[in-house]
């Protein structure tokens, strides 16, 4: 009976002890903050004597009838701005927006609040609006139309940052503000937007009809296409016809181009064979004909090829001789003048010097000349090389006797010359009456005489002259002297004869 009672009390005892701790103990939720009154405390940042806890995340003890506790919402709000403004121009606008804000997640931000809105949470989006619309009024006032349309970020920069510091005094942190609209009832932004609206109208209206003419060129351009595509087709049918036309056609000369062919095969046939005929005889004729001929022609050329062969071998075995012959004669010749030179060198020493410069000199040019002819007429054999430089050995050796002979009796060698060319002085003489066609003597016998007498008295000045040329050999015989005869008179020129004597 005892164990029972105390049981029971004990379990009554911890009933009642739970449920005091429920009605004490109090948890604080994600999205809210409690703040306990009702006992002295002191919590950072906050003044003193403020007199409540604020507990945010966790739980803690609340003592029912000393202490009070309430929660102050940690959600997010939003409020809807609607400000009519004035801008920097005057002209009147009206900006709508949206500002989303919290109470501050710090403790001095909690207490701000609380201390304002604890009571009052649903009044918060109102204050907010209050506190946006006259900093938006300030900002708008002091910006342009084109300012606040082209830089709407910069409108809400300044607007958060004019409403931070009151926000922060409230315990409120702004997390977004956004303008959404800007009317403008006096239409300036519509104004303002024609410009570029008709430039835009415009360009679309220059747009719209380069895709028309587009549209067109390309319209006409498959027009033209369909056009020669058709006329390709006809074209192509006009072909495809004109071959059937062909086809038929050569259908129908088939039958005689056959027969045509097949002659030409005959004839081609026969050509051939007469071809193949023909090259038999040529092959034929070849054998028959052509090969005994040049063979025959082989031993002609063959024979007569060695008979000019022999006929060389022995002219050049002639040659050989003759060109020895001639060297001897050469070296006895030669010996022949040096002794003769010698015999004259011994005739006088003082004559010998001056005779044998000039015969020397005369010998040695007219050595050097058979020597020169020798040398130009050696493809004609060394034989009349040899005979030419004999005759030059001989004729120097003439010149030095001639020398000789007219310094020791000029006379003598004058009369000998003279009788040489006795014959050539008379015939020279009687040229003068070579034109004469009749001749009267009126002096008969004597005049006959004189005249022959003058024609020899011309002939005896040439002795004279001939005489004075060999006088100035005799003096110079280095020298050579040119004898200029005498003009013979012109043709049918009368000589007188004598007085008495005239010829026509």
């Amino acid at each position: 009976m005892d164990i029972g009672v105390v049981a029971g009390v004990v379990l009554a005892a911890v009933l009642v002890l739970v449920g005091l701790f429920k009605l004490m103990w109090r948890v604080a939720e994600p999205n809210e903050a409690l703040v306990i009154s009702g006992s002295a405390h002191r919590t950072e940042g906050l003044g003193d004597g403020m007199g409540f806890r604020i507990v945010t995340g966790r739980g803690t003890l609340v003592l029912p009838g000393v202490q009070a506790v309430r929660k102050l919402s940690l959600d997010l709000n939003e409020t809807q701005l609607v400000v009519d403004c004035v801008t920097h121009q005057g002209i009147p606008l009206k900006v709508r927006g949206v500002v989303i804000f919290k109470v501050g997640d710090d403790t001095v931000s909690i207490a701000n609040a609380a201390r304002r809105f604890l009571d009052q949470q649903k009044m918060i989006p109102e204050r907010v609006h209050i506190v946006f619309a006259g900093h938006l009024r300030s900002i708008v006032g002091g910006l342009t139309v084109e300012d606040m349309i082209r830089d709407r970020e910069k409108l809400t920069g300044q607007t958060r940052a004019a409403c931070g510091s009151e926000m922060e005094k409230l315990g409120l942190i702004v997390d977004s503000l956004q303008i959404h609209e800007i009317e403008d009832p006096t239409g300036y932004i519509k104004n303002l937007a024609m410009p570029h609206a008709a430039a835009v109208q415009r360009d679309a209206r220059i747009a719209q009809a380069d895709a028309n003419l587009l549209a067109t060129e390309a319209e006409q351009a498959a027009f033209a296409r369909m056009s020669e595509a058709t006329r390709d087709s006809e074209i192509l049918q006009a072909g495809y016809q004109a071959e059937r036309d062909k086809a038929a056609a050569a259908a129908k000369q088939a039958g005689p181009l056959a027969e045509a062919a097949a002659r030409q095969e005959v004839v081609v046939q026969e050509t051939r064979v007469a071809e193949l005929e023909a090259n038999r005889r040529e092959q034929q004729l070849q054998a028959d004909v052509r090969k005994p001929a040049d063979a025959k022609a082989y031993e002609q050329r063959t024979l007569a090829e060695a008979d000019r062969d022999s006929r060389i071998s022995a002219a050049q075995a002639k040659a050989k001789e003759t060109e020895l012959a001639a060297a001897a004669e050469a070296t006895r010749v030669k010996a022949a003048a040096a002794a003769e030179a010698e015999a004259a060198e011994a005739r006088g020493l003082a004559n010998a010097k001056a005779t044998r410069a000039t015969g020397e000199a005369e010998a040695a040019a007219t050595q050097a000349r058979g020597l020169a002819e020798a040398e130009a007429a050696k493809a004609r054999g060394l034989a009349d090389a040899a005979s030419a430089k004999a005759k030059g050995l001989a004729e120097a050796e003439a010149i030095k006797a001639r020398a000789a002979a007219l310094a020791e009796n000029q006379e003598a060698v004058v009369a000998q010359q003279l009788a040489e060319n006795w014959p050539k002085i008379v015939e020279a003489g009687a040229g003068a009456f070579g034109n004469v066609e009749h001749m009267v003597l009126l002096n008969g016998a004597e005049g006959m005489s004189e005249m022959f007498a003058k024609a020899l008295t011309m002939g005896g000045t040439g002795l004279g002259l001939a005489r004075q040329l060999l006088s100035s050999m005799a003096q110079s015989p280095n020298q050579s002297a040119t004898v200029v005869p005498a003009a013979a008179p012109p043709s049918g020129e009368v000589i007188p004869i004598s007085d008495q004597a005239t010829g026509a």
